[in-house]
């Protein structure tokens, strides 16, 4: 992930690709370097929820989440207050003894096989990505599933030569994908000026608002080279107005900052849009920018030389027979890695547990009520280009026909923690479309029923379900950790190693079969088959009710409800009540 990915920002440890027109990560891919999130400190406080309701894990699947997406499982709903309906636990409790971590490394080991026999990696638009869709559409057809490919193509910068040389007072000559890498999108060129700081912040919690006006840039010199600092708006809105002003050339720095789940001092690559600017414009670490910053007269060579390659590329989609059609689940993830390594656990992991929970679907006749589309993306990590595709050629009547999106970016980290989205924007104060919050309900109170502590990540667009909750579609999903780095607190409650990567190969070549908790990986996989068969299971009721309702069928039937007033929308719901 992006995060996303993708899922944490783009701060990158070491290698970056030459041909990085893209952010990487899992919180800061493609298109949400663009959105202002992307650029904003995480909160300092994460709420790490150990939920524990005493109840059975049925009761967990949280009715409201169902409710609140246009769902009720008639095996788990709860009607509201005083209004069980619950029942039986069966398919979620089947899928989740079937789907396994030896069965999902299975193909994890197919994708290192077949990354090894081409050229280490499966990058959109290579032979190893063909192959890993062959792969998968071979197994998705063998359980009966109806496939479909759905064709796209982009443009990508590749960068040939890349240089930025301190030429005065001093001479130093940075070095790229470690000191520095051109932004996506950003112009060819070799210009040559003083560093013109504008509008930083070296000190303190290093909140930024660095060109994100054009009052910023009042008294900049012309033909001067603008040093702006990562923070609040979109790189390509520092650009624009660093343009207008009369830079020759823009540098991006770090911001500086850290939170518990990413480190905004490290290199970060980052977009500038889906059009080419006019300007170099480069982005660097927050320990180069300052450097630049605090230099007198600190002149720069900023020069890039590339080309355009053309992507084509596809996405894999696998529908159910059964299911309504009106009421679709996308369950997804990235089926392409970056150029440097086989992205076994970016997103290998993700992807071979969708695979897993499909197959053994079939295997354990679990028919849905509401259809189901398997959906594995590419060009993910060139902007997220996949899933926005999917969406955009979508018509409104399509848009309204689609529920909900399960998205898994990276679900096996070697150091991980058990992240799940945070749908109703408690954590990081940026919500998903009504409904993204009880998806998140339904991963936090199934883990807690394991007690299995969770912990929230931004829920900013970071990953394949940008393009879903920006045309309204319900969304969430779970991720197990990037580039961020494991604080002491998480690694007294998840286990691991504090002070390090949550994935250390992170869009590395050591990102390989290797790489896998195969613990976490279980425990992920576990959430994943269950939250499917959840909304598989569900079927449109309206909400009634106030808060939790208590069953009364009998034991085996204990149900709960979310719900606030009488909801009759097209889902017959018209909120989530969160007081519990």
């Amino acid at each position: 992930m992006g995060v996303h990915r993708k899922r944490e920002d783009s701060s990158i440890a070491s290698s970056l690709p030459r041909n990085r027109g893209v952010v990487s990560g899992t919180l800061c891919r493609g298109h949400h370097s663009r959105r202002p999130d992307c650029h904003s400190p995480m909160k300092e406080q994460y709420m790490i929820q150990r939920r524990k309701f005493g109840i059975t894990v049925g009761a967990t699947l949280a009715t409201g989440a169902l409710i609140a997406v246009g769902f009720a499982g008639p095996a788990y709903a709860g009607g509201g207050k005083g209004h069980g309906h619950g029942g039986d636990k069966s398919a979620s409790a089947q899928l989740r003894k079937a789907v396994t971590a030896k069965g999902i490394t299975k193909h994890l080991q197919a994708l290192q096989n077949i990354a090894d026999a081409n050229d280490g990696n499966r990058a959109a638009g290579t032979s190893g990505h063909a192959a890993s869709v062959d792969y998968f559409e071979k197994q998705l057809k063998k359980a009966g599933y109806v496939t479909s490919r759905q064709a796209f193509s982009y443009d990508k910068s590749v960068v040939d030569t890349a240089v930025l040389d301190l030429v005065a007072p001093t001479t130093e000559t940075f070095t790229y994908g470690v000191d520095f890498v051109e932004a996506s999108n950003a112009s060819e060129g070799d210009v040559t000026g003083l560093i013109e700081a504008v509008d930083i912040n070296l000190t303190g919690d290093r909140a930024s608002t660095s060109g994100c006006e054009a009052e910023d840039f009042a008294n900049f010199t012309e033909n001067n080279i603008a040093l702006v600092q990562r923070g609040t708006c979109d790189f390509r809105v520092k650009a624009d107005n660093a343009l207008a002003a009369g830079a020759v050339g823009v540098i991006i720095f770090n911001q500086g900052n850290a939170s518990e789940t990413e480190d905004r001092s490290a290199l970060f690559a980052g977009a500038l849009g889906e059009t080419i600017f006019s300007l170099p414009v480069a982005t660097t670490t927050f320990a180069l920018g300052e450097t630049l910053a605090t230099t007198e007269g600190a002149e720069v060579r900023l020069a890039f030389d590339a080309h355009i390659e053309t992507v084509n590329t596809f996405n894999l989609l696998a529908d159910t027979k059964k299911g309504d059609p009106n009421k679709l689940l996308v369950v997804g993830g990235h089926l392409d890695s970056v150029p440097e390594g086989p992205g076994i656990n970016d997103n290998g992991s993700g992807t071979a547990s969708i695979l897993e929970t499909a197959i053994q679907m079939s295997k354990k006749h679990i028919v849905p009520k509401n259809k189901i589309r398997f959906a594995f993306w590419s060009g993910e990590e060139d902007g997220l280009l996949g899933s926005n595709h999917y969406v955009a050629q979508l018509t409104p009547e399509q848009i309204a026909q689609h529920a909900a999106n399960l998205n898994f970016d990276m679900t096996g980290s070697p150091n991980a923690v058990r992240f799940v989205y945070d749908g109703d924007g408690d954590a990081f104060g940026t919500e998903g479309p009504e409904g993204s919050d009880a998806i998140e309900a339904v991963f936090n109170d199934y883990f807690a029923s394991q007690n299995l502590a969770t912990e929230p990540t931004a829920f900013d667009g970071r990953s394949d379900y940008f393009a879903f909750i920006e045309n309204g579609i319900p969304a969430g999903g779970l991720f197990s950790g990037a580039e961020g780095i494991k604080s002491e607190a998480q690694a007294e409650i998840f286990g691991g190693t504090a002070g390090e990567a949550y994935d250390p190969c992170y869009h590395a070549e050591c990102d390989d079969i290797n790489n896998i908790n195969q613990e976490v990986l279980g425990q992920m996989a576990d959430a994943i088959a269950h939250a499917t068969a959840v909304y598989a299971d569900a079927k449109v009721i309206k909400g009634h009710g106030k808060g939790w309702g208590k069953g009364h069928h009998g034991k085996g039937h204990y149900g709960k409800g979310y719900g606030k007033g009488h909801g009759h929308d097209k889902f017959g719901y018209k909120g989530y009540d969160k007081g519990r």
